[in-house]
């Protein structure tokens, strides 16, 4: 079992010669939607933020993937290359924010269960960029069956860093979210070897996700995710 620890140090192992691109990347897409969430209460600053929100992921997921496979240096236009599948990197990020929105109605634990739930759809639309986006969420879903906690985990053991980020009054966190982007990249990696795909990842290869199931209460949902290990 790959532990948190080690999807750490694979990422930092990876990031070396990459650090000062991805942190200046990290500054230029926070920049970018802080400014648009900072003018939401405009028309256009909402709708800025909504436009945007899903190229720039995908174009951070591509970031993470090119640093985690090696073989090249990542560049600061990479950050804009989910723009070039800006219609589906759009649709995948508005349907998964939907369903996500729908499930912290019922309590902030669904809501949580279903991002990580989702988690890899932007990696798995990377891989396979004709992928329809729903079929995108389907499959992440179906990656992260019994592994939603072991995500959980991977993320929570950046809790140090981010004290230290408000320490720096947040001057560290576009150092740290390359570290933590390239650890959830090689975790995607590690779910590809989990289930024989090579690279990009094989939809074949993967279980069928389930359709999305009725709402349940938050205790259920817990019982129900498949992550106790």
């Amino acid at each position: 079992m790959v532990k948190a620890k080690d999807l750490r140090n694979q990422a930092w192992t990876a990031l070396k010669g990459n650090w000062g691109t991805m942190a200046l990347c990290a500054l230029i897409y926070e920049l970018i939607l802080g400014a648009c969430a900072g003018l939401a209460f405009f028309f256009i600053g909402g709708v800025a933020l909504l436009v945007l929100s899903g190229p720039l992921a995908l174009g951070f997921a591509i970031l993470g993937l090119r640093v985690i496979r090696g073989g090249a240096y990542v560049k600061v236009e990479n950050l804009f290359d989910g723009f070039k599948n800006f219609g589906k990197a759009f649709l995948l990020h508005l349907i998964n924010s939907i369903f996500i929105a729908l499930w912290t109605l019922l309590l902030i634990v669904p809501g949580i269960i279903k991002t990580l739930s989702y988690s890899m759809s932007a990696y798995i639309l990377a891989d396979n960029p004709d992928m329809d986006p729903n079929e995108a969420r389907k499959q992440s879903m179906a990656m992260m069956k019994g592994h939603k906690w072991r995500l959980f985990c991977l993320h929570f053991s950046f809790i140090g860093w981010l004290l230290l980020c408000i320490l720096t009054f947040g001057i560290l966190t576009f150092w740290i979210m390359p570290y933590e982007q390239s650890a959830v990249a090689a975790f995607y990696q590690d779910l590809l070897a989990r289930n024989g795909a090579a690279n990009p990842v094989a939809p074949a290869a993967l279980p069928e996700a389930a359709e999305e199931p009725a709402p349940e209460t938050a205790e259920n949902s817990v019982e129900n995710s498949g992550d106790a290990e």
